[in-house]
């Protein structure tokens, strides 16, 4: 028996399918081993040795990779073609006995029967140079973390999180909100003329110069001035160019330009996309053919295309359109300079199963983005679409106006590119009308007399740029250079479940935690969270993955740089108390999360315990009251002789009496100040004081 040891689940039985009754197929579900969750696990000093551990939620799967491994007279490695899948592999080398050296590993870019019998002809070995940029990513985003998270939760709030590329996609977003805050509008007005020529249909024209120079009037008088200077008799045509307009297809799609598409013209949320593309790659049950994968590999930054999918979309171009659909030259589309190219760009695996022929065994949201991938990818490699445009210039005195307008002659790549498209909404005003397809515009020469009908004057104020959407933090993340394909998603996604950011309609926006943790970030170590700094990373971590880059020189770089700004990781901290476990003392450490303390004996002796801060004396049974936190994270103080004593309350006791009614009172800072008051309701006794701290 062949085992096959694969990531994700949901691709086990199409991949099944198709390697038959000598292979068996198990899934990893996702990572299994990895740093401690409790402690460093990097030694700095030694190499940045990593001190990796079973997950916890993975002690099972371990134990049945391990079961059927020592059964098996063949094991392939079959990971997700990434650097995140040749890491698992190489974890699964180090658990299961096996030599990285060896042919081991296979990967196959799309989930089916020839692209799988290809990867078992040719296994390899693991490469190291993906391995060892994964592990440095890993590595310098846990020592940002376990550096830098504690100081934020110390100053702002316990449970903060610093994240390297994280924190800076959330300093986009914070930093568009301040521009949007400071933002001051400047008045301008536009003036749209309503024209037509003898009896033609009424178009539009905007004005557009003065004595042959732009012009925008910026105030009631300026309009008023160049009204009374017009005359509304002297309307002719001064210009008419005609051109023939070809528009190229776009390419097809990258993850990042997938994300986007679908969420503006699907309006799917990023989670949302990256479900149900997960879904369409591994597999989907298609009736009595069982299941069947239909796209490729989702996780690429290439608009590079397989030469025989090439051909596939040539043939099925020239039998359902015709050749005049088709080409000259086959359409190919530049990779960027920063695309790591490992994979082509995500696109139908077969043409011949159309969006339409597999709707009823898919949900909504998989039928509507594979319509949107399979159509893509096939107008990509259509035909231009042509046009006949015309612009054409109208004087008036010294005042020059505008318009144009275009008709198709041939649709080519829009024949089925329009159907991705949402209905074309009208134009949002005149002076956009003037200038769209909208604009239906008669035949015109120089020298025509025009017949004026309206002149449209509309105050307006310039706009500061808008708050990002998910698609736009996207496409800025791409253009940036801050992550890649597979972290958009859990970045944006982590900003959110943190409560860093919250949605204003489709439009994300900054809450006052995240706010204050890219102020408190910026003000200390402006020089990590930043853009800049962050892409540069992301450069080195391809050129260890593409370039065999000496990676340890990288963290170590990295770290002298990080010890700089942050100072040294500082020792335990004794503290006297006795491990009730296993007598060794405890000591206070601190994780990503803030302080807590932890046995001395660690690993022999898990012991920890959270370090509990007290804030007063319970007015029931005189114990110590201490901070807790609800379900919710909200801040709220009890008793520490729960459940014995049951006291509780939102804010502070600071164990005087309320010399009114003889209630305890409570204090809270407002605005700068204490307010204290009691905690009777029908008590209307309250006083404020300086805050002694802030003096």
């Amino acid at each position: 028996m062949k085992l096959v040891i694969i990531e994700g689940v949901g691709k086990k039985d199409t991949i099944k399918k198709y390697l038959g009754s000598d292979y068996e197929v198990v899934a990893t579900k996702g990572h299994v081993r990895d740093l401690p969750q409790k402690s460093l696990g990097v030694n700095v000093k030694n190499n940045f040795e990593c001190q990796y551990t079973i997950m916890p939620d993975k002690q099972d799967i371990v134990k049945m990779l391990k079961e059927k491994s020592a059964k098996a007279d063949k094991i392939y490695l079959a990971t997700d073609p990434d650097r995140e899948g040749e890491a698992i592999s190489w974890h699964l080398c180090n658990i299961l006995g096996l030599d990285p050296s060896e042919k081991v590993r296979i990967e196959f870019n799309e989930i089916t029967k020839n692209a799988i019998n290809k990867g078992l002809e040719h296994p390899r070995a693991i490469d190291l140079n993906l391995v060892n940029a994964q592990q440095t990513r890993r590595v310098i985003d846990r020592l940002v973390g376990y550096r830098v998270s504690p100081k934020a939760c110390k100053a702002i709030s316990p449970n903060l999180s610093a994240g390297r590329v994280q924190s800076v996609a959330l300093r986009l977003v914070v930093d568009r909100e301040n521009e949007i805050r400071n933002f001051i509008p400047q008045e301008y007005w536009t003036m749209v003329a309503s024209l037509s020529k003898g009896n033609s249909d009424i178009f539009k024209a905007s004005l557009f110069k003065y004595k042959n120079k732009k012009i925008v009037p910026n105030s009631k008088d300026d309009v008023d001035r160049i009204l009374n200077a017009l005359d509304k008799d002297g309307y002719y045509v001064s210009n008419v160019k005609k051109s023939v307009s070809k528009v190229h297809a776009s390419a097809p799609f990258t993850t990042s330009s997938m994300q986007q598409d679908a969420l503006n013209k699907l309006g799917m949320t990023l989670k949302k996309v990256t479900a149900c593309a997960q879904e369409l790659y591994e597999g989907v049950t298609l009736g009595p053919e069982g299941k069947v994968a239909l796209i490729t590999y989702i996780r690429t930054d290439s608009v590079r295309v397989a030469p025989e999918a090439q051909k596939m979309a040539q043939d099925y171009i020239l039998k359902n359109f015709g050749e005049k659909y088709l080409p000259a030259t086959p359409n190919y589309y530049k990779v960027k300079a920063s695309a790591q190219d490992a994979h082509e760009a995500i696109r139908p695996i077969s043409l011949d199963r159309t969006p339409e022929m597999v709707k009823q065994y898919l949900s909504p949201d998989n039928y509507k983005l594979y319509k949107l991938i399979y159509n893509k990818f096939l107008a990509s490699q259509m035909s231009e679409a042509i046009y006949d445009a015309v612009n054409v210039e109208i004087a008036n005195g010294e005042y020059t106006f505008k318009c144009s307008g275009k008709t198709p002659v041939f649709d080519g790549f829009m024949k089925i590119y329009n159907a991705n498209k949402k209905e074309k909404d009208k134009p949002e005003t005149d002076e956009d009308e003037a200038e769209s397809e909208n604009n239906k515009l008669p035949s015109m020469k120089e020298g025509d007399q025009l017949v004026y009908h309206d002149m449209k004057t509309t105050q307006k104020f310039t706009k500061p740029a808008p708050r990002f959407t998910e698609a736009s933090l996207v496409k800025e993340m791409e253009e940036k250079g801050i992550g890649r394909p597979a972290t958009y998603t859990p970045t944006i996604t982590l900003l959110a479940s943190r409560k860093y950011v919250e949605k204003d309609g489709k439009y994300l926006k900054p809450t006052e935690l995240g706010e204050k943790l890219i102020d408190f970030l910026i003000k200390g170590y402006e020089g990590l969270f930043n853009v800049n700094f962050t892409a540069d990373m992301e450069n080195k971590l391809d050129k260890i993955a593409n370039e065999g880059l000496d990676y340890l020189a990288v963290m170590k770089k990295f770290n002298d740089y990080l010890e700089k700004l942050v100072g040294q990781p500082t020792e335990p901290e004794h503290t006297g108390i006795q491990c009730e476990l296993c007598g060794h003392e405890m000591v206070k450490r601190v994780s990503k999360y803030g302080e807590f303390l932890a046995c001395s004996n660690y690993p022999k002796c898990k012991n920890i315990k959270s370090i509990q801060k007290v804030v007063g004396k319970c007015p029931k049974c005189h114990s110590d009251v201490i901070e807790r936190r609800s379900k919710n994270g909200k801040v709220f103080y009890g008793c520490s002789n729960y459940p014995k004593c049951d006291f509780i309350s939102w804010e502070i006791p600071t164990g005087e009496i309320c010399p009114k009614c003889g209630q305890y009172l409570t204090e809270k800072e407002v605005y700068g100040k204490l307010r204290i008051k009691c905690s009777n309701p029908n008590c209307n006794y309250t006083q404020t004081k300086s805050n002694e701290v802030d003096k």
